[in-house]
């Protein structure tokens, strides 16, 4: 019953509906502009968040989380583009369908499908988060690392680059972690003289560098790209005989993208591909998909707002990130200096159901705001790219100085934006980094610490059965992409 109230407070706390509010129009209009998405504007809005309790700034992440991933599927729909990853399988049926003059039935599906997958998702996390978290109080320092090189592993199969560019990409921010004092033996490390870099690399600079730098280098070459527009009436709920069609679709495609979040590193692109494929396998009317079905956007919605809660088990139970835009929250939490893990569902209850209470009720606000306001979000994508990005620059900029009043912390800002713009270039994702930054100072403690209690025999590690365990799922997950790309070649 306490639980029960602490789930319903952001309804009563003005000062978190207000901060929903704010999350959700602004999630919305990152998802509709292509190219930006819940990921970048996490990490654009992640120094801003310093100002807010830490309940009020993961309140504020989460929320455009949810309403980014959904936003993502107007674009999709009325311009063929999709404004996230996540939604580019719903490129396949929904602009089909807006040809045919049903733009607004397909955005209407489009939204009862996301609200749905979104809230059985975090039903799901809700019941299952607490589960997860208290068999973590089973692990000591060697399970952590077995826990953390599991997590490491999972890199083989995130984001666009291949498996071996991925765990490069995942090995240089664990080589960015070490930077800064050691923690045992407090002698610097790779600080070059510079007195700033003895606590390390911070966070926010190489996230706002990786995502929102990079993105604007990589649009910049896009400047003059024009997009064919549906013209967009009003949306449309879905009628009768659409429920009667897509209603077992629905169901399924969130639960495949609610277990789908809850693989680390696997998110909401994955889980729409498999929705999608699912639909069409199940659908009586198969020939239909590619040619505006409205199971296909239902399967795909479903799905990859499914995993938007699914994602949040493993990031808020074990500390690993679920997803590209989880590993931005996960940074958010550790900021403010929430650790992840069994001792906050232990200690901070409240603090957690405030989270899954918000993200229900952001879920309610994206079809309430996205229903009513699609058109407006539509033209968003009329503004300039030229305008844009200068804008998000400027953003950008202040951002990460405002966080210490730092120059370095904006150069270092700037040398991730060209990074991360080489990186995409050349096919190597960022998300790696990102992650491999966060799990980095966990791998190395719990190393270290191990040993010292293993007495320096590492082979100790093996007669603990939950490492084990853990140790055969990261050999699996280690090479089964790379066999996979084997096949396909």
């Amino acid at each position: 019953m306490e639980n029960l109230s602490f789930l319903l407070e952001p309804l009563f706390n003005s000062k978190l509906l207000i901060v929903l509010t704010f999350g959700t129009i602004f999630g919305l209009i990152l998802g509709v502009l292509p190219g930006l998405g819940p990921t970048t504007g996490g990490a654009l809005i992640l120094p801003f968040t310093l100002t807010l309790d830490p309940l009020s700034a993961v309140v504020l992440l989460t929320a455009i989380y949810c309403a980014g991933t959904y936003g993502g599927a107007i674009t999709a729909i009325l311009i063929n583009t999709p404004g996230t990853p996540a939604a580019a399988a719903t490129c396949l049926d929904g602009y089909p369908l807006a040809q045919k003059g049903q733009a607004g039935r397909a955005l209407g599906m489009a939204t009862v499908s996301s609200v749905v997958g979104g809230i059985i998702s975090v039903i799901v996390l809700i019941f299952f988060a607490p589960f997860l978290a208290q068999l973590a109080y089973k692990f000591g320092q060697p399970e952590y690392f077995a826990l953390a090189i599991f997590g490491l592993t999972m890199l083989a199969s995130i984001g666009e680059g291949s498996p071996i560019k991925n765990i490069i990409a995942g090995a240089f921010g664990i080589l960015l972690s070490t930077f800064g004092k050691d923690f045992m033996t407090s002698i610097d490390r790779f600080t070059f003289g510079i007195n700033e870099l003895s606590e390390g690399i911070g966070f926010i600079p190489v996230v706002v560098g990786l995502f929102a730098m990079s993105e604007m280098l990589i649009q910049s070459t896009l400047l003059n790209q024009v997009f064919n527009r549906i013209k967009l009436i009003a949306i449309q709920l879905p009628s009768t005989k659409d429920y009667k069609q897509t209603w077992k679709t629905i169901l399924r495609s969130s639960g495949i993208g609610s277990f789908i979040g809850v693989l680390p590193a696997e998110g909401g692109t994955v889980a729409s591909l498999i929705g999608y494929a699912e639909a069409k396998r199940w659908s009586k009317e198969p020939d239909k998909f590619g040619k505006g079905s409205i199971e296909g956007i239902a399967g795909a919605e479903a799905a990859n707002n499914a995993a938007t809660g699914g994602a949040m088990v493993p990031t808020l139970a074990l500390g690993i990130p679920g997803s590209a835009t989880t590993a931005v929250i996960l940074t958010g939490l550790i900021i403010h200096g929430v650790r992840p893990g069994p001792d906050l569902f232990r200690d901070q209850p409240e603090f957690l159901y405030g989270i899954f209470g918000s993200m229900l009720i952001a879920n309610i606000m994206f079809f309430v705001i996205g229903f009513f306001g699609a058109k407006i979000f539509a033209r968003i994508t009329l503004v300039p790219n030229r305008l844009l990005w200068p804008m998000i620059f400027t953003i950008s900029v202040c951002g990460t100085y405002s966080l210490n009043q730092s120059m370095l912390d904006v150069f270092i800002m700037l040398i991730f934006g060209v990074i991360g713009f080489f990186m995409r270039r050349y096919n190597y994702s960022v998300v790696p980094v990102i992650i491999g930054l966060i799990l980095g100072e966990l791998i190395e403690g719990t190393l270290r610490q191990s040993l010292v209690i293993f007495d320096g025999n590492w082979l100790l590690f093996f007669e603990r059965p939950i490492v084990l365990i853990f140790f055969i799922l990261s050999v699996i997950s280690l090479f089964l992409p790379l066999l996979k790309k084997n096949d396909r070649i």
